[in-house]
């Protein structure tokens, strides 16, 4: 009862904000690279290890990023470019975080945090890139446990809580994990639709029949 009450509160906020932006006319567009400019503040944060203010400024941040694809369905301005150009600059702030984790570090001397951030950032671009490719040949790959949403709120968990190591551990294992899961996945439905069979034992099975 009260968890429900609480995620209505906060629905209710969400469609306020929503209508708010919607009724002041702000293009989608806007909302996108205002969220993209406060992850840049964000990161600046980390850089220099004020990690709770980083952890607030991200939030304040994921308010623009939530609220753009919504505000363009409002108002009718959705458009593939507005899609194009939300993808391309979610991916500088998730990348532009890391940044500054990897100058944070770097700047106290943590040579395996820097190796660290080094590889969340490998898992963070190959999670996207990976589904991108896919969604090139299949109609759709939206499989994993670690998207951008999930690597957000782990960052978010790590900054408030000064534990930002294990959270980073937890990015580097997952992303990997949700890596193969699509390469998986894109085999699979790539044979599917080529009419295949998806294992090389049904291959096998198949060439013996008559």
């Amino acid at each position: 009862m009260i968890s429900r009450r609480i995620g209505g509160a906060f629905g209710y906020l969400f469609r306020a904000v929503v209508r708010g932006f919607a009724d002041a006319g702000v293009n989608p567009n806007i909302l996108t690279f205002i969220g993209f400019c406060i992850n840049g503040v964000a990161a600046y944060l980390f850089a220099y290890g004020y990690f709770r203010w980083a952890a607030g400024t991200i939030f304040l941040a994921a308010i623009f990023d939530l609220t753009d694809g919504p505000v363009a369905r409002t108002t009718k301005r959705v458009t593939p470019f507005g899609g194009f150009i939300d993808s391309v600059l979610d991916r500088y702030s998730d990348l532009i975080l890391l940044i500054g984790l990897l100058i944070y570090y770097s700047r106290i001397n943590r040579f395996w945090y820097v190796t660290l951030v080094a590889a969340a950032m490998i898992g963070s671009v190959m999670t996207s890139y990976t589904r991108a490719r896919a969604e090139n040949l299949i109609p759709s790959c939206k499989v994993g446990f670690l998207e951008r949403p999930e690597r957000i709120v782990l960052i978010l968990i790590g900054a408030i809580f000064d534990r930002m190591a294990p959270v980073l551990w937890v990015i580097v294992f997952f992303s990997q994990v949700t890596v193969i899961h699509r390469i998986l996945h894109t085999y699979r439905e790539s044979q599917r639709l080529s009419g295949r069979p998806p294992n090389s034992q049904a291959a096998f099975q198949a060439s013996l029949r008559p």
